[in-house]
């Protein structure tokens, strides 16, 4: 079954909800099997207040820009429906999704919760423990190009965050779909998978403890991460 994902950024009139402060751009891309489908969803969304010197300095979205842009109850509808019922990765997620939800209070429409949020912040920190976690500094770590990134951009960062969480899950052959006998392609290149045998005998005691002693020896294998 196809597994679908939406990596989600969002920016602000400043840095905590509780504050007043609220949501001005949303920008999401949905994978399919981790990798871009080419949907994506991005609205603008006015705040109903003035914006700080200190968020323009960081997004450049203005009041002249904003004011004709719809509330975000105008367009809550369309970004629920986009994100349906798909987990959801942010980056500082317990940023974006306190945003998100105090909007989603706003009118009084259900949560995302987190137990459908994956915090790649926190998969960067256990993964590089020590090492700077900003998204710019995961891009240099992946030599993905951020050059266009002279201003924050909720769409802009998603497509770099997607960018980044498939290599915080292991890189692009987290995508294979390999099937007994069948041909896996990548990149136009065809590679014959072997077919093998049905096993039609139970695990040995000893062979478990030899698989339970080998994984211990990996770091951060790919299936226990979040």
């Amino acid at each position: 079954m196809a597994e679908r994902e939406i990596i989600l950024d969002t920016e602000t009139t400043g840095l905590r909800p509780d504050e007043g402060h609220r949501v001005v751009e949303i920008g999401c891309i949905e994978l399919v099997n981790y990798v871009p489908t080419g949907r994506v969803y991005h609205a603008y969304v006015n705040p109903e207040r003035s914006m700080p010197a200190e968020a323009f300095a960081v997004h450049g979205l203005s009041d002249d820009f904003l004011r004709d842009k719809p509330l975000f109850g105008a367009v809550a509808d369309d970004f629920l429906e986009f994100v349906g019922d798909a987990p959801v990765i942010a980056h500082n997620a317990r940023f974006d999704m306190g945003f998100v939800n105090a909007e989603l209070t706003r009118i009084k429409r259900s949560l995302l919760m987190p137990p459908r949020v994956i915090d790649t912040a926190d998969m960067a920190r256990r993964k590089f423990p020590g090492s700077p976690a900003s998204l710019d500094a995961l891009c240099k770590r992946f030599n993905i190009d951020n050059s266009s990134r002279t201003k924050h951009g909720a769409l802009l960062d998603a497509e770099l965050l997607a960018e980044v969480y498939i290599e915080l899950i292991g890189g692009r052959q987290t995508s294979l779909d390999i099937a007994a006998g069948g041909t896996v392609v990548i990149e136009e290149t065809t590679v014959m998978v072997q077919s093998w045998p049905d096993r039609v005998f139970a695990v040995s005691d000893e062979e478990l403890a030899a698989h339970a002693e080998f994984v211990q020896k990996l770091k951060e294998p790919i299936w226990l991460l979040p």
